[in-house]
């Protein structure tokens, strides 16, 4: 008896001491993945002579906010807002591709999941294949049709494309509708609803929380595209999206370190706010996007 309880004894602190280096572990690469961006956060408030003094200090020993002073009285080349200026082109580039976009993709998806026609599986596999292609290799290419189409120095390039679905959208959402049942369907076609009926009266809402968190993923990339609006808008400013905006703004304020440092804060603030308060679904949509099939 005693042995056996001395031996639960030793298991116990194994246990304790096997929990305890995991947690030691996953607090030192917290530490290691915030620091960077506690230093970020840090220089923003340091002044001019501090953020580029050779002296490396983790909090700044006079706080200031003139690097956000810098970045907010920053125009545009007509005079504009660049801040604002950036957001809400930004929004207005994204807006379509998110919602339209992640709609087409899951009509697509759950055709491949559900419905049966020639090829279906042959499409598929294509389709997935189309993701191992570089973005940078259609770049000329489509830069030349822009071009015939007199797209360029428009939006249309940066929303058009993003309009007709994606290819990562289609895979993760048809993985979460083989899961459902297809005793649901077949009960909605006795009941005499067609198929795009059946999707947005069944599939649809039994996939929000799937939809919804690539909705958000597909928000993001439109988000931080830098190359598009780079190599698309040429010379009209007032339509330049944020991460545009801001290259220019690095460029003319290159030694402003505690100006470029606000400037990322300030980028990344939407995202961050916008997974806070929506991470349950998140991470509740991409979970069952990848563990049903």
């Amino acid at each position: 008896m005693i042995k056996a309880e001395s031996g639960i004894k030793r298991s116990g602190r194994r246990t304790f001491a096997g929990k305890a280096l995991i947690y030691a572990g996953l607090v030192l690469f917290a530490a290691w993945t915030l620091l960077p961006f506690l230093i970020v956060v840090s220089t923003s408030f340091k002044t001019y002579e501090e953020a580029i003094s050779a002296e490396f200090r983790l909090f700044p020993r006079e706080f200031s906010v003139e690097g956000y002073r810098i970045l907010f009285g920053a125009k545009t080349g007509t005079g504009k807002p660049m801040i604002l200026t950036g957001f809400v082109n930004t929004l207005l580039v994204a807006v379509l591709p998110v919602v339209v976009g992640t709609l087409v993709s899951a009509v697509s998806a759950y055709a491949f999941a559900k419905l049966r026609f020639p090829c279906k599986n042959f499409l598929f596999t294509v389709l997935i294949g189309t993701m191992l292609v570089p973005s940078t290799l259609l770049l000329i290419p489509s830069y030349m049709i822009y071009n015939r189409l007199n797209w360029l120095d428009t939006w249309l390039p940066l929303i058009v494309p993003g309009t007709f679905g994606g290819a990562a959208c289609v895979f993760f959402l048809r993985q979460f509708y083989t899961g459902i049942p297809n005793e649901l369907l077949e009960a909605a076609k006795v009941d005499g609803v067609g198929y795009l009926g059946a999707f947005f009266r069944i599939m649809l809402p039994l996939s929000k929380a799937a939809v919804f968190a690539q909705m958000l993923i597909v928000f993001i990339a439109q988000y931080n595209d830098y190359v598009g609006p780079r190599t698309y808008l040429l010379n009209e400013e007032d339509l330049f999206t944020l991460q545009f905006l801001l290259t220019r703004f690095l460029n003319s304020n290159w030694s402003d370190y505690h100006a470029i440092m606000a400037s990322s804060i300030v980028a990344m603030l939407p995202t961050m706010v916008l997974y806070l308060f929506t991470q349950k679904y998140f991470i509740e949509g991409i979970a069952s996007s990848g563990l049903k099939d």
